[in-house]
């Protein structure tokens, strides 16, 4: 190995570093958002309900959790505890028969990054769009 490849490597692992690090700040200003959304979805009376996911090959099925749907399509939720749901699992027949089990993710600050408009955006107007619509 060179010099030259040795300096590519560090100067690669420096950047993956920071961009992990700027997601995980990322992540705590959107939780943030997210906790305040479910404390006003709880003052406001609105009732979380039972979510359901997609499989890759479009089938629905049920789920373990409840909460809130984001997008018009379904594909993102805030569960009762503040977990950020991707509501779109692997799975197959299993899941089709028993339901997904949901695993929340780290929050972004904008759902749906690289999407058409329309399906992304802040995620400080999805939750405010959904608090409004009731």
């Amino acid at each position: 190995m060179t010099e030259r490849d040795s300096e590519r490597i560090a100067g690669a692992a420096r950047r993956a570093a920071l961009a992990q690090g700027q997601q995980r700040a990322e992540s705590v200003k959107a939780q943030r958002l997210i906790d305040e959304f479910v404390a006003s979805a709880r003052q406001r009376g609105l009732a979380p309900e039972p979510l359901r996911a997609r499989l890759p090959g479009g089938a629905e099925v049920k789920t373990d959790k409840s909460g809130w749907y984001l997008r018009q399509d379904r594909s993102v939720a805030i569960g009762e505890g503040g977990e950020y749901y991707v509501l779109i699992v692997p799975g197959g027949l299993a899941e089709r028969l028993r339901g997904a089990r949901l695993t929340g993710s780290p929050p972004p600050l904008v759902v749906g990054r690289g999407g058409p408009d329309g399906e992304s955006g802040d995620l400080a107007e999805f939750l405010h769009r959904r608090l409004d619509q009731g």
